[in-house]
């Protein structure tokens, strides 16, 4: 843990937190359980430590902000939450090893399929120059845009739509990040990845094993893909 404390530190103070913000020290927790969690699982995911700045946008980040107020004491436990119409807002970890293994950049544009209610997206900001999100559930997409806009996302446009036929039109993406279990990767989405580019999605049927997976597009086209770990996500809705 010594080796994040500096970055924990500088995220605490960039974000302006101040000793009456009574959610800074659970953030701060949440990430050092991240930390341990990622030590753990490396040998699966490859990664003994996720990069700092991905660390960073978690501190920075207000979880609580981007779910319903009953849920609110429980925002920086390490567990998924329900935010409505049969859908969660991911578990810290998984969204740290999601934006982790997408090596998201300053300059890059990424593409997330399935806004839910927000807070993936707004990690991602943290990182990238621009972020487009879909989300197919209108009441989710209407809130989540709304919540965006008012905590300052400037750099995500969020919109209704199918997420498996993706956003053609500010493609080719750097980075893809799909936060709902499909059945198969979505062959839209294949094409809207840059060459170079990393999709990170779980696949997998409902209450079956679903395995998170690492895509990587070649210069040529070509793809080569990774199993991760194990995970459990709500399924992917939307035309295939």
């Amino acid at each position: 843990m010594r080796i994040l404390a500096p970055a924990i530190a500088l995220a605490l103070a960039s974000a302006g937190l101040h000793a009456d913000d009574q959610f800074a020290p659970l953030r701060d927790a949440m990430v050092r359980e991240i930390a341990a969690m990622s030590s753990v699982t490396r040998a699966e995911t490859g990664r003994a430590e996720f990069a700092a700045s991905v660390m960073v946008a978690m501190v920075r980040v207000p979880r609580h902000q981007f779910v319903p107020p009953d849920e609110q004491p429980y925002a920086y436990e390490n567990r998924p939450l329900p935010i409505g119409y049969g859908q969660t807002i991911s578990q810290p970890y998984i969204v740290a090893l999601m934006t982790d293994l997408a090596q998201v950049g300053p300059g890059d544009v990424v593409l997330e399929i399935g806004t839910g209610s927000g807070y993936q997206a707004a990690i991602l900001a943290e990182l990238a120059q621009a972020v487009y999100t879909l989300e197919i559930i209108e009441p989710l997409a209407m809130q989540a845009r709304e919540r965006l806009g008012r905590l300052g996302y400037s750099k995500v446009r969020a919109r209704l739509g199918d997420g498996y036929q993706g956003w053609p039109e500010h493609g080719p993406y750097d980075a893809i990040l799909v936060t709902a279990a499909a059945s198969h990767v979505p062959p839209p989405l294949i094409a809207q990845l840059k060459a170079g580019g990393r999709m990170v999605i779980p696949v997998g049927a409902p209450f079956m094993t679903q395995y998170l997976l690492l895509i990587e597009k070649a210069g040529d086209g070509s793809l080569s893909t990774r199993q991760v770990l194990p995970v459990r996500f709500v399924p992917l809705v939307g035309g295939g």
